[in-house]
């Protein structure tokens, strides 16, 4: 693994406030672009600068599963998709003809993050979270639905709010883990 600095422009912070501008640009860019696993992803790479892939793989992983709004929250999709970039089994580790050695680095890191989302949300799933912060699930593919969730601050302050946890406890772990360095 190796180990990345902070962008120029966020050189110079502390901890505190690097984990708080994590948080702030999380918000922003989920109240501007609407997608969960991806402005998760792209707050780290804004303060990271790493492969823009990584942003673009995290397409279709928001809004509880290509936003079906089913399945697991796309914050920690994105933010478990970062983890993975910096903790994650290489390709040349992988084998069709013999065994090797598990990702067990890349699934001990990420438990970190999930074990967040559950002292803090007591569940993983996007319904849930859902129910938590509106006090019902929302089913996105509904228009009508959709504009319920909308109007009710969906992308206003309460999903921008996971969005900014998400990325926050993610750059928190990568400096607990050596992976980021002020």
């Amino acid at each position: 693994m190796a180990t990345v600095k902070v962008r120029e422009k966020y050189r110079g912070l502390s901890r505190q406030q690097l984990l708080d501008k994590a948080y702030e640009l999380g918000v922003k860019c989920d109240q501007n672009s609407q997608s969960c696993s991806q402005c998760t992803a792209a707050t780290l790479h804004e303060l990271l600068g790493f492969d823009d892939v990584i942003v673009k793989a995290a397409s279709s992983s928001c809004g509880g599963q290509a936003g079906q709004a089913v399945g697991t929250c796309g914050a920690l999709i994105g933010g478990t998709i970062v983890l993975d970039y910096f903790f994650g089994r290489p390709v040349e580790d992988i084998s069709y003809t013999d065994i090797v050695k598990p990702p067990w680095e890349a699934m001990e890191v990420a438990k970190v993050l999930y074990d967040r989302y559950i002292k803090e949300y007591g569940t993983i799933i996007c319904p849930h979270i859902q129910a938590q912060l509106f006090g019902r699930h929302y089913y996105f593919p509904d228009p009508e639905d959709m504009e319920k969730f909308e109007k009710a601050g969906g992308h206003e302050d309460k999903c921008p709010h996971v969005v900014g946890n998400a990325a926050r406890w993610v750059m928190g772990i990568l400096l607990d883990k050596g992976a980021v360095e002020l």
